[in-house]
């Protein structure tokens, strides 16, 4: 057996640990039971947008229908200088609906990250100590809110994750950002599930606005253009892992849109990927290396196959092996985000790992373009 081999199977191996790890610990994250309690916590509700007019509306009137006291919902909406006509969709939407309060902000620039400046931008002037952030291309349960109360009377965290799903079409592409996404939301929770969290979205993220300035905001952490979310998360858990929680429940499940150009998915998966190199967390840095190598072992082995120059049985021991507790992973993930919908991600499988491993090298020397702006690693 040749040195190429074993290396592979040793990647094999530690990455299969690593997965039925998170496995393991995605079980131990229980779903959380609403209980009758009267809503007590006041939010608000920060969304940071660039050229979203067409998105806007959508996730507005999502928030306008919450199951919750409008008297307890402060909505504050950062425009990060739109080209589009999604300042005068805001203006008019607030007119329509004066009983909101809602106020609309201009970013200002202080940093290499846009959004955590328009976070930071907001958090001075928001009223209520839960601030909770999500996307302007997203879609809010109507039991959002009142799901998130009920776990803070319940569990008093001062930062709480919730899961992010699309709203995809019956498409190939589509299904392959759901996976991809599931995977993730997979890890997500296996890690909080292990006690090593470490992965977030800003999409659906929560907090309170004295734990956030305890820990000193996004002092530290603004060299990064993104990690609004991970980096913000990986700083909580190192000043205070016990106050940061998963909550696990389908009324907190946020909605967003897939992309529909495999090039600006290419560029958000870069973006996703380049936090990697921001990471605190030894443990998530040591996953993010070994999921890198192991898609990356599997892609030089097919062409070495192709040359003649691998065996094919362990090829195809080493993909069955990574297949098979990869799909443990996202079952239970499918489970829990589209309660259980039937999926056989075989072509998925077989194309990810090419397309990570390209957006994972990349990710580590290239630069990325979002949202009509050019970001330097």
């Amino acid at each position: 057996m040749g040195i190429i081999s074993i290396a592979v199977l040793v990647i094999l191996v530690v990455y299969a640990t690593l997965i039925i790890q998170l496995i393991f610990g995605f079980n131990k994250v229980k779903t959380f039971d609403v209980t009758d309690l009267a809503p007590k916590t006041a939010f608000t509700i920060v969304v940071p947008f660039r050229n979203e007019a067409a998105n806007l509306t959508t996730l507005l009137e999502s928030i306008s229908n919450l199951d919750y006291p409008h008297k307890m919902i402060e909505i504050i909406l950062v425009d990060d200088f739109s080209t589009d006509n999604s300042e005068r969709i805001c203006i008019q939407w607030r007119m329509k609906h004066e009983h909101l309060d809602t106020t609309l902000l201009e970013n200002l620039h202080l940093s290499g990250s846009p959004k955590k400046d328009a976070i930071g931008r907001a958090m001075p002037i928001a009223k209520h100590d839960w601030v909770i952030t999500t996307d302007a291309d997203c879609i809010v349960n109507k039991n959002w809110l009142l799901t998130l109360d009920n776990y803070i009377q319940n569990h008093n965290p001062q930062m709480v994750v919730g899961a992010v799903m699309y709203k995809a079409k019956n498409n190939w592409f589509h299904h392959f950002q759901q996976l991809d996404l599931m995977s993730l939301q997979g890890v997500t929770i296996g890690s909080f599930g292990i006690g090593k969290p470490f992965m977030c979205n800003g999409a659906n993220f929560a907090y309170t606005k004295k734990f956030f300035n305890e820990i000193g905001g996004f002092g530290g952490i603004n060299d990064k253009a993104g990690g609004d979310d991970v980096f913000l998360l990986q700083k909580a858990v190192n000043a205070n892992k016990d106050k940061v929680h998963y909550l696990k429940n389908n009324n907190i499940i946020v909605k967003t849109k897939p992309e529909n150009d495999l090039f600006k998915l290419f560029m958000q998966r870069v973006r996703w990927a380049g936090k990697s190199t921001g990471y605190k967390s030894t443990y998530a840095k040591f996953l993010a290396v070994i999921v890198l190598l192991m898609n990356l072992s599997l892609v030089v082995s097919c062409w070495l196959l192709v040359v003649g120059k691998f065996d094919w049985r362990i090829l195809l021991s080493a993909f069955g092996v990574k297949y098979l507790v990869d799909y443990i992973l996202l079952y239970k993930s499918n489970s829990y985000l589209r309660r259980g919908k039937v999926f056989v991600p075989i072509a998925s499988s077989i194309i990810y790992p090419f397309f990570s491993s390209l957006v994972g090298i990349y990710s580590l020397f290239g630069n990325f373009s979002w949202k009509g702006r050019k970001f330097s690693k």
